[in-house]
């Protein structure tokens, strides 16, 4: 979130044995709703059937046996792998009958080589080095993981002077290459400012839960520039893309990797300057009729 005064982020569990997962106010940016399964080319393209209420996912056959056969000659028996969307477990196993059991989120297989390899050490041997860097990688690759929850409410992309849409379009073609196509923005609530006097003010924030930024209404003036919004989008979307990170203990939502990404801002100077001057204009605001 980009505001007045430092901001917090978000915890994320270590991975537990047996299974890696999230927990639901942890989840960041999400895949495509719907994915088309890729059979082996020699093979011809089958339908398939799905739950009603999941997203069809589809995976690339040829990548799903590759890795299943790193788990074949490592457990030195049978494995069954299953490839999922799931929002909240990334990896799961069990054995039964002999046979090994193993769900992981599609994620996996564009993983490295290394990271193929840490998470067959870890489902087969329990490694823990392995662990914390399947644990990493999940980290590195919330922006694969769909959204929980859909945007709650109507969306107000269109305000009295500012059309969030079309600065959100703009700052991903420009900066992203179009890449980033599922993330909502919206309008805050316009909550006029009490009696007491406020001291601080959130312009922007980001939902990882619903892939929804949120605009603080005090913008959407005549006397705030467009490049000043486009900044506080493009910071939020920058949360879309880059995980907070451990750091002495503390999650740090503003990383070394997110400052500079966000001095890439072609205006960031510029930006930074006129937050500075107006940032009592800002306090003091309504939100624009």
């Amino acid at each position: 979130m980009r505001r007045a005064s430092p901001s917090l982020g978000f915890p994320w569990a270590p991975p537990t044995a047996g299974r890696v997962g999230r927990k639901r106010s942890w989840v960041a940016p999400r895949v495509a709703s719907v994915a088309v399964r890729i059979p082996d080319p020699m093979l011809q393209q089958l339908a398939l059937r799905f739950v009603r209420i999941g997203p069809q996912i589809f995976v690339h056959e040829g990548a799903r046996r590759a890795l299943e056969r790193r788990f074949q000659v490592a457990y030195r028996g049978p494995v069954q792998l299953a490839v999922t969307d799931n929002r909240r477990r990334m990896v799961s196993h069990c054995r039964k009958r002999g046979v090994l059991q193993v769900r992981v989120h599609m994620m996996f297989l564009g993983a490295s080589d290394r990271i193929a390899e840490a998470l067959v050490k870890w489902v087969v041997n329990g490694d823990e080095e392995s662990s914390v860097a399947v644990g990493r990688y999940i980290d590195e690759n919330t922006h694969r993981i769909r959204a929980s929850e859909p945007p709650s409410g109507p969306l107000r992309e269109r305000g009295s002077h500012h059309d969030l849409k079309a600065i959100l379009d703009e700052v991903n073609a420009k900066y992203f290459d179009g890449a980033i196509g599922d993330v909502h923005i919206t309008w805050g609530r316009r909550v006029l400012p009490r009696n007491k006097r406020r001291t601080t003010i959130k312009l922007g924030s980001y939902s990882a839960v619903q892939r929804l930024i949120r605009i603080h209404p005090v913008l959407d003036n005549a006397w705030v520039p467009r490049y000043f919004v486009s900044y506080i989008v493009y910071h939020e979307l920058l949360h879309h893309l880059i995980p907070a990170v451990r750091s002495s203990g503390r999650m740090l939502l503003h990383s070394s990797e997110f400052g500079d990404r966000e001095r890439e801002f072609r205006h960031y100077a510029r930006a930074i300057a006129w937050e500075e001057k107006h940032i009592e204009r800002l306090l003091r605001a309504r939100p624009a009729a």
